[in-house]
C-alpha cells in the first residue's frame, strides 16, 4: 500500500507526459489487489455456506429433541425439501456470481473492464446481503406462526387473548425479528464491509486514471 501511495504521489507530481508511465505502475497495483479482494470475498462465501450446513446438520444428528421438534414442524417432507434447496440454491448460486467476478477481475488487462466487473461484484455482495436479511425477517415470523399451529398448548393460550394482548404479542415478535435481523446485518457489515471499501477504494483509483 505505501508503494502505490507514493507512486500516486509521484504521478500528481510528475508532467503531463510522465502521468501515463505513473499510470501503468499504478494500473497493475490495483488490478492484483482487486482481484485479491475478489478471491478472499469466494472464500468467505464458501466458508459461510460450510458454516450454515454443519449448523443445521450438527444438531440435527446429535440432539433427538431438536431433530423431533424439527420434524413436528416440517411435517410436510416435500415443502422441507423445496426449502432447503431454494435456501442452499440461492447461496450456491451467490458463490458462483462471485467465483465468475473473481475470474473477470483476474484475466482483464483494460481499466474499464476491471471498473465495471469491481461494480459487479459490489452489487453481488449487496443483493446477497438484501436477501439474507428478507429472509432472516420472514423466517423468524414464519417460525412463530408455525410454532403456534404445531403446538396445541401454545395455539390454544393464544386464542383466548385479547386484542391488546395479541397486538402486544406481535409487537414483541416485530421486535425480536427487527433486533435479530440488525444483528445478521452487523455480521455482514463485518464480514464484507472492510473488503469492500477496499473494493471501492481500488474503483475511486481506477476512475483517476481513466480521466
Amino acid at each position: 500500500m505505501e508503494e502505490l501511495e507514493l507512486l500516486k504521489k509521484d504521478w500528481n507530481k510528475d508532467k503531463p507526459e510522465h502521468k501515463k508511465l505513473a499510470a501503468t505502475d499504478i494500473y497493475p497495483m490495483l488490478h492484483k489487489k482487486s482481484s485479491s479482494i475478489a478471491k478472499t470475498l469466494f472464500y468467505i462465501s464458501i466458508a459461510e455456506l460450510v458454516f450454515w450446513i454443519l449448523v443445521s446438520i450438527i444438531p440435527y444428528f446429535t440432539s433427538d429433541s431438536y431433530r423431533k421438534r424439527v420434524e413436528s414442524i416440517y411435517t410436510n417432507d416435500t415443502f422441507f425439501t423445496v426449502l432447503n434447496i431454494l435456501t442452499y440454491g440461492i447461496v450456491l448460486l451467490f458463490i458462483y456470481l462471485l467465483f465468475k467476478s473473481h475470474k473477470a477481475i483476474s484475466v482483464t488487462d483494460n481499466a474499464k473492464k476491471l471498473m465495471e466487473s469491481i461494480l459487479k461484484t459490489r452489487k453481488i455482495i449487496k443483493y446477497y446481503v438484501l436477501y439474507n436479511l428478507i429472509i432472516a425477517g420472514i423466517s423468524i415470523v414464519a417460525g412463530t406462526l408455525v410454532a403456534i399451529n404445531q403446538n396445541p398448548e401454545l395455539s390454544n393460550t393464544v386464542s383466548h387473548f385479547s386484542d391488546k394482548q395479541k397486538l402486544l404479542g406481535c409487537a414483541i415478535v416485530l421486535g425480536v425479528s427487527i433486533a435479530f435481523v440488525l444483528i445478521i446485518w452487523l455480521f455482514y457489515r463485518l464480514l464484507y464491509g472492510l473488503l469492500l471499501k477496499r473494493l471501492n477504494r481500488n474503483y475511486n483509483e481506477l476512475k483517476k486514471l481513466e480521466v
